[in-house]
């Protein structure tokens, strides 16, 4: 009866199904694979039906399952499929830790690790004779945690030895970095002579000053005199000497007695004098070998030399910001007011601050070299014609100083600065007259953009090509506007902010030279007039700027691939009015 009743629902059930067009499901039970394990194990520590034992060198037994080592571990799937031990039960395992041996083992019925200062040395490489990846690749994760100065030299080494390159990279970038940290252990001392030449020779190597490579060499080498001091003029061949200060040489190098009974040495160190003589005047155009150019380190977290407006004395004031950590320093001071100068850099290495109203001439040039240790700004040749609210661009390693206004009336000449032979010369003049206008280079070519005659606000732009010396017209922008901000992301303008005839702007409009066509963006949440506009990692950095009512302190970030500003708090008090990306001068700060 029971029977018949349960045919019966079951056959009713069915037609319920089918008139509901029920389909087939799939479930998956999540805890089905940890439950098994954790029943394996149970077996495995009761030693039910384990087929094999390992018996390490100090007479420790380990149980286990085959099928279980062999899916977790291609060592054992060698071990119990091809060789002798497929068909024994006990196997003697030579030459490894037993703890080590009884926790790899666990780890494969648990998924768990414990690592620990004490055995991670043996752990990892246990882990990768056994070829337990996940194992061995926490084992190098947790290296990388532990690396200090005192202790990087020997974890690369390890790496090496172990074949953890990610390991060997993030090691060795971490001495790079901390150079001058490491090279004061003992690790350091210890390092063999090509070890050391790999690593003096890296153009990447962050040293503020080059003194320190050779003050570590010569450290290095008195170590172990005897055995080492063949190998100076090797490694004196790779410290840049040419880029410590002409009173360090005299004072340190040229005394130290190891370098007196080289003759090679002694070339080195005519070639350091011979470079900052050379360099004081012929600064651009110096033949450089490797030792002549600066290490760039740090040189992809390049550092912004922001022009800031005060309303106490200096009026015009310089510093450094790196936007990736929020951090300023003091720059060299310029001696004069530049507000409405232009600002260019050549080789993100020398900043020039071209014109503007200041007390000596709107013709004068002032250059900052960055990269040196003590820079301060140094007077160029003047302008051929005084100018204020004008452009600036470089192109080909030249300075272009494009419209302005010389108090008389909106300019269209143009001049450019040849740091070859250090001289102005003018070229083809643009096709209207422009102040306050955008000046950029994208695609070897010049870009003159906005601005105001002495009549009206411009939205016409032209193009300057210096193979023909001509100037072209190319697309308006939809909105005429003048005192903005311009920037190059991608292959793209950006004009940003500035002010109509009527109104202050937030607005952004983008120009592609591919399609010639220009388009909006998002709208900035500040209205802008003078905004630094900085191109920087692949982000475009909107800061200062002002209406007629306040100045505008905060700092907005557009992300081009979400068409989106994000706005940031800032440590910038006062009214920044230029500002340009550089290589990170060697005394600014890292950490």
């Amino acid at each position: 009866m029971d029977a018949l009743h349960t045919s019966s629902s079951g056959s009713e059930l069915n037609q319920v199904l089918k008139s509901n067009a029920c389909g087939p499901t799939n479930f998956r039970n999540s805890s089905h694979s940890v439950r098994l394990l954790e029943d394996l194990l149970i077996l495995r520590k009761s030693e039910v039906l384990c087929d094999i034992r390992f018996k390490t060198d100090d007479g420790t037994i380990i149980f286990g399952h085959k099928n279980v080592l062999m899916a977790a571990s291609p060592y054992f799937s060698a071990m119990f499929s091809n060789f002798d031990e497929s068909n024994k039960d006990l196997v003697n395992i030579r030459e490894l830790d037993s703890t080590i041996l009884r926790q790899l083992v666990d780890y494969i019925y648990t998924g768990e690790i414990m690592i620990t200062k004490e055995n991670v040395q043996v752990l990892l490489p246990t882990a990768n004779l056994l070829q337990l990846n996940y194992v061995s690749g926490a084992c190098a994760e947790f290296l990388q945690t532990q690396l200090d100065p005192s202790n990087c030299i020997g974890i690369k080494e390890f790496a090496d030895l172990h074949n953890c390159m990610e390991l060997v990279l993030s090691s060795e970038a971490y001495i790079k970095k901390r150079f001058l940290e490491v090279a004061e252990c003992d690790e350091f001392l210890s390092l063999s002579f090509q070890k050391l030449l790999e690593l003096i020779s890296c153009n990447d190597l962050s040293v503020s000053f080059e003194e320190k490579v050779f003050e570590c060499v010569i450290n290095w080498v008195k170590h172990e005199l005897i055995c080492r001091k063949d190998f100076l003029e090797k490694l004196m061949e790779h410290v840049r000497l040419p880029l410590a200060s002409t009173q360090y040489i005299l004072q340190k190098v040229i005394k130290e007695p190891l370098l007196k009974h080289s003759p090679k040495c002694k070339d080195y160190v005519f070639e350091a004098l011979h470079f900052n003589l050379l360099k004081s005047v012929q600064r651009f155009t110096i033949p450089l070998s490797i030792r002549c150019r600066p290490r760039q380190f740090d040189n992809s977290q390049k550092v912004i030399l922001m022009f800031s407006q005060s309303d106490t004395l200096p009026n015009c004031y310089t510093q450094w910001y790196d936007p990736s950590i929020n951090l300023r320093e003091n720059a060299p001071g310029i001696n004069h007011s530049c507000v409405t100068a232009g600002v260019g850099v050549i080789k993100d290495q020398f900043v020039f601050v071209v014109g503007g109203m200041n007390r000596s001439s709107s013709r004068s040039v002032s250059m900052l070299d960055v990269s040196l240790q003590l820079p301060c700004w140094v007077p160029m040749v003047d302008m051929l014609v005084s100018r204020h609210r004008l452009g600036v661009g470089v192109l080909d390693d030249c300075l272009y100083a494009v419209g302005g206004h010389d108090d008389t009336s909106a300019l269209n000449s143009v001049e450019v600065f040849d740091v070859g032979i250090q001289k102005w010369r003018m070229v083809t003049s643009m096709t209207i007259a422009r102040s306050h206008l955008g000046v950029c280079v994208l695609n070897n070519r010049l870009y003159a953009v906005g601005g105001n005659n002495d009549s009206s606000t411009l939205k016409s732009v032209e193009c300057y090509d210096p193979s023909l010396d001509t100037w072209t017209q190319v697309a308006d922008m939809s909105v005429c506007r003048s005192g903005f901000g311009i920037g190059i992301l991608d292959g793209v303008i950006y004009v940003i902010g500035g002010y109509t005839e009527s109104e202050f702007l937030n607005s952004v409009q983008a120009f592609s030279p591919s399609d010639g066509v220009w388009s909006t963006i998002a709208d900035m949440e500040a209205c802008r007039y003078n905004p630094v506009v900085i191109s920087l990692d692949g982000l475009l950095y909107v800061m200062g700027g002002d209406t007629d009512s306040y100045a505008v302190d905060s700092v907005e970030i557009y992300d081009p691939n979400t068409n989106t500003w994000s706005k940031r708090e800032t440590l910038l008090t006062d009214q920044i009015y230029n500002g340009v990306v550089v290589h990170r001068p060697p005394h600014f700060r890292t950490n």
